[in-house]
């Protein structure tokens, strides 16, 4: 198993991700980008909508790898299946994206909350934690905003 706190390079992360937490990730432009692919998929939430969906998330033990940036966070996801045309629309009317397959997301070179990316791990990714499917991720972000609060 390999020290986080002894990784200092791109390239050691890279090692890290890859074999520590299964993530097929690889360095692009001095970064660890996490490409999106049929195998990893990933749902951009506003910070309050993500705050509920891991709430509802951990309720019924389907958390998954998450990660926090200023204004938005990022679940990773096994992509199950697409969201139709209608459930995209309402998705982007409430500000949630879901990269598409060919995009990369970029991953922190470190643990802690503050990393030159301006992004940490809410919940870090293990091999142990298995990606939760993005139906439930979707189902889950429409659901929690249908409150008063809205």
């Amino acid at each position: 198993m390999l020290n986080a706190d002894k990784l200092r390079t791109v390239q050691d992360w890279v090692s890290y991700y890859r074999h520590e937490t299964g993530l097929p990730v690889a360095e692009r432009g001095g970064f660890v980008m996490l490409p999106v692919t049929g195998h990893v998929a990933v749902v951009h939430l506003p910070v309050a909508r993500a705050e509920k969906v891991r709430t509802a998330l951990h309720q019924h033990r389907r958390t998954g790898p998450m990660l926090a940036r200023q204004i938005r966070w990022s679940f990773l996801a096994e992509p199950d299946s697409r969201p139709g045309v209608q459930i995209m629309e309402a998705l982007n009317r409430l500000d949630v994206g879901i990269p598409a397959v060919g995009s990369a997301v970029m991953l922190p070179t470190g643990l802690g909350r503050w990393t030159r990316e301006g992004c940490h791990w809410v919940v870090p990714p293990t091999r142990e934690l298995q990606l939760p499917p993005l139906s439930v991720i979707v189902t889950t972000a429409l659901a929690v905003g249908s409150g008063s609060e809205d």
